[in-house]
């Protein structure tokens, strides 16, 4: 087991560990934990009462941060013709199509985001054992398989974010960076938890959350008091 540096042990014994804290503290615990050199990314944890193993538990989706991620997004488009041109004026870093598609069966994924117009899906089809484990393969649902390319970059470069429940049934997606103002963080992790809410699948019982946290990359995490982040 990795052992912690003294900066690390000496925050996380000055909160209690077990305690869940609102929101705007639990964001302020979290910026005066950060102590790295870097601007380490605030993340959030939320455990569902869901078995993602049934399909109609899975709960997945997208949502666009009111203040971003904080992160530079390098986004690439599959298209052709007067869609390839609608994705360099919305600032796509990269686009093309076949030529593409060979740059990452050779392995380059230097990208965060994929994004294709519906007639590209018979090359980015291909890609999918390259681009799914990855989090990178295109899909209608989420909105990376569209035709109107000029909003999926703009939105991707405002900070649109996927979310995804993984075997576990944990959800982990970034909410900004410790250097945002406390307030933003908020905003954005309000935003995001809103939206985990509305997805809700309709035969879930019970308790839908069951536990929050909120990190930044090196730092401790803070338990979130479930129903007053998650209240209407």
């Amino acid at each position: 087991m990795a052992k912690h540096g003294k900066k690390y042990r000496a925050v996380s014994e000055s909160y209690e560990k077990l305690k869940q804290y609102p929101l705007k503290e639990a964001v302020e615990l979290v910026k005066k934990f950060a102590f790295t050199k870097f601007d380490e990314t605030v993340d959030l944890s939320i455990r569902l009462n869901v078995d993602p193993r049934h399909a109609e538990q899975m709960v997945r989706g997208t949502v666009i941060l009111p203040n971003g991620t904080g992160k530079t997004i390098k986004i690439l488009v599959f298209a052709k013709g007067e869609q390839e041109n609608e994705a360099k004026e919305a600032g796509a870093d990269f686009v093309g199509s076949d030529d593409l598609a060979e740059k990452i069966q050779g392995g380059w994924t230097d990208f965060d985001v994929a994004i294709a117009s519906p007639d590209m899906m018979s090359i980015v089809g291909r890609l999918g054992k390259i681009l799914g484990p990855r989090g990178l393969m295109p899909n209608p649902k989420v909105g990376t398989v569209t035709k109107d390319i000029s909003k999926a970059v703009s939105e991707a470069k405002a900070g649109k974010i996927q979310f995804r429940v993984d075997k576990g049934g944990n959800i982990q997606a970034p909410v900004g960076k410790v250097s945002f103002d406390a307030d933003k963080l908020v905003e954005n992790t309000q935003t995001l938890l809103d939206t985990i809410v509305r997805a809700r699948p309709a035969m879930v019982k019970g308790q839908y959350i069951k536990n929050i946290t909120i990190s930044s990359t090196m730092g401790p995490g803070i338990k979130i008091v479930i129903d007053e982040a998650t209240k209407k």
